[in-house]
């Protein structure tokens, strides 16, 4: 079902277009990621669709039914609003019915005998029967406690800016819409947070619209992207790793095209420079191609970052970490723990959101100090800190007095020198944009400098709290390579898993109570350790917490698959090749009839059956190899 249209919409701030002539349309089962680097229009075009911002030519059309709705950023909340009243604030009949039930039982509270009460009460029991509403608080609450809040009457504008973003994603997910926009909503979530978003948006009905960093999250619920790159839109029917092919593709078809125009620039120039003279319309002609070819130098494809900032110097002696413990108040985030830096090590900290991660890093950096224990640094360490939390930035410096306030300039790694500037340029901020002031950049840009300026005090052993947050995937892919020949020591909390699985060799887990446990590899890793843990342990603490564990009688009875559950156990690796080939073949088809509607709709139509088949298969390969790993640790016991 077609939703909404959006048609030629064109939209520049200042004298930079950010988008220009974009056309496209949106249907039911449509999953799209918006990609780009920072500042080229992402959230302005979302806001644009979602009717928060106009565009300056163009337009958005929608269905009269159709509903749209969008978390923002930066979401909007009404004064002395609680959480729970935010997240049932939406304006369907069975929202408003349970507000009306709830402000019945508030009033019925402070006046238990007010019959007029009671008969109000009736009434919107009725209500809520028949629109069938009584779940949707308890919806609502199960949402929020998934995203990490609990205290549902506590005000909106007591919670910290993270928390504010989820209560506004729980408001987002549980109000019906046709059309949910999402600008990066993994941001300020945990690993099993974001997993679980992920899981509950792939089996959302309706059009989504998301702009997100996490590549495993967009490769996962995305069918479809847009890239939007100096100013133009590209489409691809395509998931993120399928996009990365076929952007090679349509790169390599540019660069074929571009040398071609090449050569016959150098004809023409020959021709031109033996001495033509312009005296018949055949000779014209030549001279009117000449200039036609000259005039048609294709724009430039996106800018490649690039990061060649060297580090100092470092020793043997480099984090040292000796049995510390840290309490706030009744909590205890960090018991005993030790750990010893080796050189070129790369540690990965992940856990729960308030579970210590991010005070690691502080005791690490002398931010602050261990209650037990202590840490030492080796004389040679030089510090480099990139914050979660904004840093404070001088709004009225320009983005060349900002880095200037840092280096002048810095030595690179084949030990050259560059200037600010040339390092700007570097990062993508053309010689124009460094004279910009830090108030007109966008978030993503402000987190770009922010992290320029880190790296080119030339440290050695970098602290990077949440570095995917704000930062574009093309940031991020040079940052990843960045990483792979820094010669230091690296220290990463982060929930994006793709960027944990590129980056870190080592894990530190925060498994609650203060307690962090070790693992060598990367998330991938540890989350495999972790599953395996829980199919093992899980009998074993049924059986040590019952009293008659002891006795032989009460053993369990011996786990044993059917003939079925042994057959399907055999042949599903089988049947999920199988349906990933057909899912590819489909991919392959829809690339091939772009401009046959009726055909993409057909293909499109076996796409969702299918991904619904594998996504069955998945599941049910999930609980034949959970009930064989307790089979195998029955047989061990």
């Amino acid at each position: 079902m077609h939703l909404l249209s959006v048609e030629h919409i064109t939209k520049s701030y200042s004298d930079k277009i950010l988008f220009e002539d974009v056309t496209f349309g949106v249907e039911t089962n449509d999953r799209i990621g918006i990609i780009g680097v920072n500042g080229t229009g992402k959230s302005t075009l979302l806001k644009v669709i979602a009717g928060i911002e106009p565009a300056d030519s163009g337009a958005v059309t929608k269905g009269k039914l159709v509903t749209i709705r969008m978390l923002a950023q930066d979401p909007v909340f009404a004064p002395e609003e609680t959480v729970l009243e935010h997240v049932l604030g939406g304006d369907i009949p069975q929202l408003q019915a349970v507000r009306e039930y709830a402000a019945i039982m508030e009033a019925l509270e402070r006046k238990p005998d007010d019959p007029g009460l009671e008969e109000a009460l009736l009434t919107a029991n009725q209500k809520m029967n028949e629109l069938d509403a009584w779940q949707l608080e308890s919806d609502a609450k199960t949402v929020l406690s998934k995203l990490g809040i609990r205290n549902y009457e506590d005000k909106v504008s007591t919670l910290s800016g993270g928390q504010r973003k989820r209560v506004a994603m729980a408001a987002a997910l549980l109000q019906p819409s046709d059309v949910l926009i999402l600008d990066e909503p993994t941001n300020h979530i945990d690993n099993e947070t974001v997993a679980w978003l992920e899981g509950m948006l792939q089996k959302r009905k309706g059009a989504l619209l998301m702009i997100t960093h996490d590549r495993y999250f967009l490769d996962r619920v995305s069918n479809r992207v847009i890239e939007l790159d100096q100013g133009k839109a590209y489409f691809y029917e395509a998931n993120y790793s399928r996009f990365l092919e076929l952007k090679l593709e349509r790169e390599e078809r540019e660069a074929a095209a571009e040398s071609k125009r090449k050569n016959l620039l150098r004809g023409e120039l020959a021709w031109i420079r033996r001495g033509a003279q312009a005296r018949s319309t055949k000779q014209k002609a030549r001279i009117d191609r000449f200039v036609a070819l000259k005039e048609q130098t294709p724009k430039a494809s996106s800018d490649k970052l690039e990061v060649t900032a060297a580090s100092t110097r470092l020793g043997k002696k480099i984090v040292e970490i000796d049995h510390i413990s840290k309490r706030f108040g009744e909590r205890t985030l960090i018991r005993d723990f030790s750990y010893i830096a080796v050189p070129e090590d790369r540690v990965g900290i992940v856990g729960q959101n308030g579970s210590g991660k991010s005070t690691l890093l502080k005791l690490i950096a002398g931010k602050l100090h261990p209650d037990q224990g202590s840490i030492e640094l080796g004389a040679t360490v030089k510090l480099g800190w990139f914050s979660q939390e904004h840093e404070e930035m001088d709004e009225s410096l320009r983005v060349m007095e900002y880095i200037r306030e840092g280096a002048d300039q810095v030595r690179t790694a084949d030990g050259s020198t560059l200037s600010a500037g040339q390092m700007l340029e570097r990062f993508l901020f053309s010689p124009s944009m460094q004279w910009t002031p830090l108030s007109k950049l966008s978030g993503g840009e402000k987190r770009r400098l922010q992290l320029l300026r880190m790296l080119m005090s030339a440290p050695n052993v970098l602290l990077l709290d949440e570095p995917t947050n704000d930062l574009d995937i093309a940031t991020l892919t040079v940052l990843e390579d960045y990483l792979d020949d820094f010669p230091g020591v690296v220290f990463i909390v982060s929930h994006d898993r793709y960027f944990l699985d590129r980056t870190v060799d080592r894990i530190l887990a925060f498994e609650g109570g203060g307690v962090i446990t070790h693992h060598t590899g990367n998330y991938t890793d540890y989350q495999a350790y972790a599953q395996r843990q829980d199919t093992t342990e899980q009998p074993a603490l049924s059986s040590a917490q019952s009293p008659e564990s002891s006795k032989p009688e009460a053993r369990e009875k011996a786990l044993k698959m059917s003939f079925k559950e042994q057959r399907d156990y055999e042949q599903i690796d089988g049947w999920i090749a199988d349906a990933e080939q057909e899912l590819k073949q489909i991919a392959d088809k829809m690339e091939t009839a772009s401009s046959d509607s009726a055909r993409l709709q057909q293909l499109a139509d076996e796409q969702q059956q299918l991904e619904t088949k594998l996504e069955q298969l998945l599941e049910r390969w999930t609980e034949l190899n959970e009930l064989a790993e307790k089979i195998v640790a029955q047989k061990k016991n």
